[in-house]
């Protein structure tokens, strides 16, 4: 299965990436279990996620080219 990943600000910044595909992973915590064996700067950084550009707070199952938004903290008024 294939996953489209976006990442946004810092997270951008420390992936060096700010869109990927990531094989294999067939959950919202496969990807940020395989993300922060990759970049351990991640590690306890929070985030949060949007599936196909729903917020999202648990652990959700993923479908064949669904897309997966790596939100850093916002701030603002």
């Amino acid at each position: 299965m294939e996953v489209n990943i976006l990442a946004f600000g810092r997270i951008a910044e420390l992936t060096a990436a700010r869109e990927w595909k990531m094989q294999g992973v067939r959950s919202t915590e496969e990807v940020r279990q395989q993300l922060e064996a990759t970049y351990p700067a991640l590690q306890g950084m929070r985030y949060a996620l949007a599936l196909n550009k729903k917020i999202i707070t648990a652990d959700t199952p993923l479908s064949e080219g669904a897309e997966l938004a790596l939100l850093p903290p916002f701030s603002g008024g």
